[in-house]
C-alpha cells in the first residue's frame, strides 16, 4: 500500500474517531447519572474501601436493563449488593498491579520500564464506561490513577524529555489538545465525573516544553487550543462587577483580574462520594457551598491541604473559591505569556501586544494582591475578606520559577524556605501537621521541582541542588528498601511513609518518575542518583 495512502486512511480514520467521541462525550453520563440509587447504595456501603473503583467499573450491560433488574431485585429476601455488583460490573485493576521490579537493575532502569507499564493505549469509545475516549496513547500517574491527569502530565513529561520520548509527549499534548477541542477545556482526568473542573493549567508548560525540542512552529500548532483555554479560565470576566466572582475568575476591589478554582457542580465527588457526605455533615455551612469548596481544592490538585481552611486548619471551614491562589494566577500569567509569543511566531504583532499587555498587568497583580511584606512570603489572597491567607505554603514558589519575584522577594523566600520548609527529605508543602495529605510531613514531586527550578532562577544554586539532593536520596532509599517509587514522600521522618488523604499511598508513580529523572541528569547525579 503506498505511503501517501497510509497517511490519507488514518487521517480519514482519526476524523471519525473525532466526530464519533464528540458524539459520546455529549452523551456521556456520569455513574451516579446512570444508576440513581445504585450509585449511592454501593458508595454508601462496603462493597468497595475505595469509592473510586465503583466509579471506574464498566458495566456489562444496558444501564437501564442493570437499574430494572436493581429496582426488581432490591426488596427480595436474600438480596446482596456486592454479588449484584460483581454480576453487573467488571471491577477494573491496579495499573501497577502485577508489575515487579529488579531493584538490583537500578532506578533508572525501572523508571524506564515504567514508560511502558503507565502507558494506555487510545482508549475505545463507549458510552457505557465512565472513561472519556483518547485518540492517542498516554501515560496514567499509576495506582488508583487509572487514567490520564491533567497537571500530573507535565511533571512526567519532564522524565519523557530525559528519556528522549518525544513522540509520548506529543501524542499527551495532542490528547489534550484534544480534550480542548471537545470540551471546551482540560478536565481533572479523562473521566465522565470529572467534567466539571479542571486543574493548574500547565498546557502551555508542556507546549513550551515540546517547543524546546521541536521549535516555535508548536506554539503556533497548538494556539487555537492555548487560546481556548485562556477563555474558559477567563469565562464571564467581561460582565463581572468589581468584587465579584464568576466561574474561575475574579475582579478585584480595583477592578483587576485575577483567577481562583472553581467546580461547576455543588454535590459531592462521585469518585470520594461517601468522605464529601461525611465531612459535610461537620460543616456549619450550606451544602451547596461547602461542596463547591471542596470540589474546587480537588481542582487545584491540592486536595486535601490546610491551605484552603482557615486559621483552624480545619476541612468544615473550607473556604477554597474565595481565594485567589498565587500559584494558578502565576499559570495564568505563563498563559498570557505563551499566547504572545504563538502571535509573536506568526508574525501578528497586533494579537501579541494584547497578550503581551495581559501578562505584564497579571504580573503587577500577583505582586500587588499576593506578596505579604509583613511575612515576607507570597500567600494566597482571599478576595471576601481582602486579607492574606495566614497559612504559607510551597506556592509561594511559582512567582520564582515565573521570573515574576524581584530578586529581594527571592531571596527572602529561599530564606523562609531554607528555616522553615526544608527538611532531611526535602520541602514540606505546608508547616501545619494537620493529617491532611497536602501538609506536613508530606512532599510532593512537582512542589520539589518547582522551588528547585524557582530558585535556579536568581541563582539560589547551592538550596537548589540541597533540596534535590535530599528529595532524591529519599527517593532512591525506598526504592532500594521496596522497589517502588511513590506518590508522596514523608519528608520530615523519613524512616516513616507518607499518609493523610482519603485513599491509601499509592505507588507508580508518573510525577515522581519524572521529577526524579530530571534532578538525577540535572544535577549529575551517578547512576543510582546517589
Amino acid at each position: 500500500m503506498p505511503a501517501n495512502f497510509k497517511s490519507v486512511k488514518r487521517n480519514i480514520l482519526v476524523a471519525i474517531f473525532l466526530l464519533f467521541s464528540v458524539y459520546v462525550s455529549a452523551q456521556q453520563q456520569t455513574p451516579r447519572q446512570l444508576f440513581p440509587g445504585l450509585f449511592e447504595a454501593v458508595q454508601s456501603s462496603d462493597v468497595f474501601p475505595d469509592n473510586k473503583t465503583f466509579v471506574d467499573c464498566t458495566p456489562k450491560y444496558a444501564p437501564n436493563l442493570i437499574m430494572k433488574a436493581y429496582n426488581e431485585q432490591l426488596g427480595k429476601a436474600g438480596f446482596n449488593l456486592k454479588e449484584f455488583v460483581m454480576a453487573n460490573f467488571t471491577v477494573p485493576g491496579g495499573v501497577t498491579h502485577a508489575f515487579t521490579t529488579n531493584i538490583e537493575d537500578g532506578i533508572r532502569k525501572h523508571i524506564d520500564t515504567l514508560w511502558q507499564v503507565l502507558q494506555r493505549k487510545p482508549d475505545a469509545a463507549s458510552k457505557l464506561s465512565s472513561l472519556a475516549a483518547l485518540p492517542n496513547p498516554y501515560i496514567v500517574p499509576g495506582g488508583r490513577f487509572r487514567e490520564i491527569y491533567y497537571w500530573d502530565s507535565y511533571f512526567t513529561m519532564l522524565g519523557l524529555q530525559e528519556s528522549k520520548q518525544f513522540k509520548v509527549i506529543n501524542n499527551m499534548i495532542d490528547n489534550f489538545a484534544y480534550l480542548i477541542d471537545t470540551y471546551g477545556f482540560i478536565p481533572n482526568g479523562n473521566r465522565a465525573y470529572y467534567l466539571t473542573r479542571s486543574q493548574p493549567p500547565f498546557f502551555s508548560l508542556m507546549v513550551n516544553l515540546l517547543a524546546k525540542n521541536e521549535g516555535n512552529k508548536i506554539l503556533i500548532k497548538y494556539q487555537p487550543q492555548l487560546i481556548k483555554e485562556y477563555n474558559y479560565w477567563m469565562l464571564g470576566s467581561a460582565a463581572l462587577a468589581n468584587n465579584k466572582a464568576a466561574h474561575r475568575v475574579v475582579r478585584m476591589a480595583d477592578g483587576t483580574l485575577l483567577n481562583r478554582y472553581w467546580d461547576e457542580s455543588d454535590k459531592p465527588r462521585e469518585e470520594s462520594y461517601i468522605k464529601d457526605v461525611d465531612a459535610a455533615k461537620t460543616t456549619k455551612q450550606s451544602l451547596p457551598v461547602f461542596y463547591h469548596h471542596i470540589r474546587a481544592a480537588a481542582a487545584s490538585g491540592w486536595d486535601f491541604s490546610s491551605r484552603w481552611f482557615d486559621s483552624s486548619a480545619k476541612l468544615a471551614t473550607i473556604q477554597t473559591t474565595d481565594l485567589a491562589p498565587v500559584d494558578l494566577n502565576c499559570l495564568m500569567y505563563n498563559l498570557e505569556l505563551t499566547i504572545a509569543n504563538s502571535y509573536q511566531a506568526q508574525g501578528n504583532l497586533a494579537q501579541y501586544k494584547v497578550y503581551q499587555s495581559k501578562a505584564d498587568t497579571r504580573k503587577k497583580v500577583i505582586l500587588k494582591y499576593f506578596w505579604d511584606p509583613k511575612t515576607n512570603w507570597f500567600q494566597d489572597y482571599n478576595w471576601t475578606t481582602r486579607q492574606f491567607s495566614a497559612i504559607p505554603t510551597l506556592a509561594a514558589v511559582f512567582p520564582l520559577e515565573f521570573k515574576i519575584a524581584t530578586p529581594e522577594q527571592a531571596q527572602k523566600i529561599a530564606d523562609g524556605l531554607k528555616a522553615n520548609f526544608l527538611k532531611p527529605g526535602g520541602l514540606v508543602t505546608t508547616l501545619n501537621f494537620s493529617g491532611q495529605q497536602w501538609d506536613a510531613p508530606n512532599g510532593w514531586a512537582p512542589l520539589q521541582y518547582m522551588a528547585i527550578d524557582g530558585l535556579e532562577n536568581y541563582n539560589h544554586r547551592e538550596l537548589a541542588k540541597d533540596i534535590a539532593t535530599r528529595w532524591t536520596r529519599l527517593n532512591i532509599r525506598v526504592f532500594k528498601q521496596t522497589g517502588k517509587l511513590l506518590e508522596k514522600y514523608n519528608v520530615v521522618d523519613t524512616s516513616l511513609t507518607a499518609g493523610g488523604g482519603e485513599y491509601p499511598l499509592q505507588d507508580g508513580f508518573g510525577w515522581t518518575n519524572g521529577v526524579l529523572l530530571k534532578l538525577m541528569n540535572k544535577y549529575q547525579f551517578d547512576k543510582q542518583g546517589d
